[in-house]
Formats: C-alpha cells, sequence, structure tokens
C-alpha cells in the first residue's frame, strides 16, 4: 500500500493505495465518483476519460499512486463550467446520446476540442473525436453538437473559460534539407511554434557510438534501418521513396498500417526528412507524420542523433495522440530503435525485433508505468 494524495474535483483526497490500482477504479470505488465508465479497460474506448492536471487522458490505464499529487477532474467535476454547460445542451439539442455510456468521456474530450481549437470545422472534429467510441448515435449528432457550441462562441465572441492548452513544440526546427540548422534560439522557437495545428510532436536524441560518418552512410541503407524499427516491414524502396507496413499491438487490437514514405537527405548539413502516409483496414485507422533528424559529432568516435517526430493519427488509435503517454511512449519506440542500431552497428547480425514482430504498444505501455511506479515510489521512500 502506498500513501497517495490526489486532487479530485478541487477536493483533497488522502488514502493508502494498491500500487496496481488503476485511477478508474479509485475513481469509481473509493471517491464514488461513478460518472467515469470504464469499457474496454485497454484505453482505446475513452468512456472513462478524465482530466489529469487539465489533459484528457485515459483513467483506465493510469496507476492512482502515479497521480500522487496530481489534479484529476472528472465529469461530476464540471457543475459550474461554461463550457460544459454548453455542451450538455448542445448534446441534448443534437440527439448526441441514447444509452450514455460513451457520454461522460465524450463531453470531457469534447470540451478540450472547443477549447483548444476554437475554429474547428466539423472534419476537424470528427478528427478529434475519433479515439471515443460509441455504439448508438453514428456520431453525427455529436459531431453537430461540438460544432455549435464552437460555431455560437465564435458568434458572440467568447473568451475560452479556461487557456487553451497548447500542442507541444519541439525545443528545436524540424531540420529540412533544404534549411541550414538555426542560429540562434530565438528562430528556433520560431519555427517550433510553426508545428502542424493538432498533430502531436515530440524531439528526442540519442547516441550511436559510431563516427558520424558511418551513421550517415547507415541511415542511407533503408533496410538495415527498417530492420531496428520494431513493428516495420519493408516492401520495396529506391533511396528516395519507400513502402512497407508497420504492425502495432494494443491488447485484443492489432493494427497494419500500409503506405508509403518519401526520404530527403542532405549530405552537407548530416540531416534529413521523411514524410510518410499509411491506413489500417481492420481498425480504420489512419495516420501522417514526419521525422527530421540530424547528426552531430558526440565526443571522439561517437554521434548524437537529433529526432523531432510530428503525426497525426485518426481512428479506434487516436486518444493515443492527445496525451503525454503518447509522447513518452514515442520517446520508448526511439530509445529501442537507438538500442537495435548501436547492436547492429556493433557487428550483430541478427535482427533485433526478429522475436517481436510487431510493435507491442500494451508492452511500451505496462513499462512506461512500470517505471513511473519505480521512480514515484524511489522519491517518496
Amino acid at each position: 500500500m502506498k500513501p497517495t494524495t490526489i486532487t479530485v474535483n478541487d477536493a483533497r483526497i488522502e488514502a493508502m493505495v494498491e500500487p496496481r490500482t488503476h485511477l478508474a477504479d479509485f475513481l469509481r470505488e473509493h471517491c464514488r465518483l461513478t460518472g467515469t465508465h470504464l469499457g474496454c479497460e485497454h484505453g482505446v474506448c475513452g468512456a472513462c476519460t478524465v482530466l489529469i492536471d487539465g489533459a484528457p487522458a485515459r483513467s483506465c490505464i493510469a496507476f492512482a499512486a502515479a497521480c500522487d499529487g496530481s489534479e484529476v477532474r472528472t465529469i461530476e467535476g464540471f457543475e459550474n463550467d461554461e463550457v460544459m454547460e454548453e455542451l450538455r445542451e448542445a448534446f441534448t439539442r443534437e440527439h448526441a446520446l441514447q444509452c450514455g455510456f460513451c457520454t461522460p468521456g465524450m463531453l470531457i474530450a469534447a470540451r478540450d476540442v472547443v477549447l483548444r481549437l476554437p475554429d474547428a470545422d466539423e472534419k476537424r472534429i470528427r478528427i478529434e473525436m475519433s479515439g471515443n467510441l460509441c455504439r448508438c448515435t453514428g456520431y453525427l449528432g455529436i459531431v453537430h453538437a461540438v460544432h455549435s457550441v464552437i460555431e455560437r462562441r465564435r458568434a458572440r465572441g467568447a473568451v475560452p473559460a479556461s487557456a487553451p492548452r497548447p500542442e507541444p513544440a519541439p525545443a528545436f526546427t524540424a531540420f529540412s534539407p533544404s534549411a541550414a540548422p538555426a542560429a540562434s534560439a530565438a528562430p528556433v522557437q520560431e519555427a517550433a511554434r510553426a508545428s502542424k495545428a493538432g498533430w502531436t510532436s515530440f524531439e528526442e536524441s540519442f547516441v550511436v557510438n559510431r563516427p558520424p560518418a558511418e551513421v550517415w552512410r547507415a541511415f542511407a541503407d533503408l533496410p538495415m534501418i527498417a530492420d531496428c524499427l520494431p513493428g516495420a516491414e519493408l516492401a520495396e524502396q529506391d533511396g528516395t521513396t519507400a513502402k512497407g507496413k508497420m504492425v502495432v499491438k494494443l491488447g485484443p487490437i492489432v493494427a497494419r498500417f500500409a503506405g508509403s514514405a518519401s526520404i530527403e537527405r542532405d549530405d552537407s548539413t548530416m540531416s534529413g526528412l521523411i514524410r510518410g502516409a499509411g491506413a489500417d483496414g481492420g481498425t480504420g485507422s489512419r495516420t501522417r507524420g514526419e521525422v527530421s533528424y540530424r547528426l552531430a559529432p558526440e565526443g571522439a568516435d561517437a554521434t548524437r542523433v537529433f529526432v523531432v517526430v510530428e503525426y497525426s493519427l485518426q481512428g479506434a488509435l487516436a486518444q493515443f495522440s492527445r496525451s503525454n503517454i503518447a509522447q513518452d511512449l514515442g520517446r520508448r519506440l526511439v530509445g529501442d530503435f537507438a538500442a537495435r542500431l548501436n547492436a547492429r552497428l556493433g557487428g550483430a547480425t541478427a535482427r533485433a525485433a526478429s522475436a517481436a514482430p510487431a510493435l507491442d504498444a500494451g508492452s511500451l505501455i505496462w513499462r512506461w508505468l512500470m517505471e513511473r511506479l519505480r521512480r514515484l515510489f524511489g522519491r517518496s521512500g
């Protein structure tokens, strides 16, 4: 048992919590806040969506102990919230609910869209809400309800009830082969703010224990790079374009994204840009993304690789693009890629991913949660 303090709907809650207790169970069983519904319990359906420190998150895949010191707001905590009041009225007016099981999560996700994207049209609303599943309405009423709130607030010049959450911004610009590295911090930040609206982005860097020239040559070897990327399968490539698929496993869901990418490289700056798109027919999920990278010397015989990843995800897996866990998992994936690349350049011949060809996002989530708990308990002990 671990002493845990969470501020829930502005009330400070102190409790002894088992490390394995999920936040959703804590809210429902300890706090008696049963408006948070449990559906898939894999973080897929969105019924359990709450706000954790102001951002929508799946409470069924968050440990209560990992939320120690955080502020959590459930559907019961929006009684006097202006935007939520408008959304509730709109959901009733537009017949955006039937059985109501998904509605608490839908409302919390919709409120985030209204505040974060005050100019969103219906197409954008569909993309943003695609991570919350409904078995009853067919979604048309939900989309109309959210859009009507946005239009009415815009018509009357309403000020958001709370400051919109900014999109994550990388600390350095995405390096294009046609652009030189930024000369100072100011232009870097300007470039970061120019990131595509609504896309998830994160930055990472890692060290490869080989000189930059050798690593740069390795990055041109697309079959080897694909071997180092968990779940990737390269079908064909000609140096500037590539086709293949990425297999992602999340609990009972297995998504096979088939797509293509364009590849640009600049030998003079040792920087590159990869643009790609793909779709999975099974889950109906679609993704677009860009990966920019550059190489820099690290000590005498090593190379630091700076990476910026930006992507947009639609469909059943879209909820993972709207929480901090997506960025943490992306960094974990980059770390796994770096380990495999170091192994290959160090002389390993067997494919590192052969034992697990699919990217097991569920396993990554579990490892992420375990690390969070270890850090939490180590800090509190």
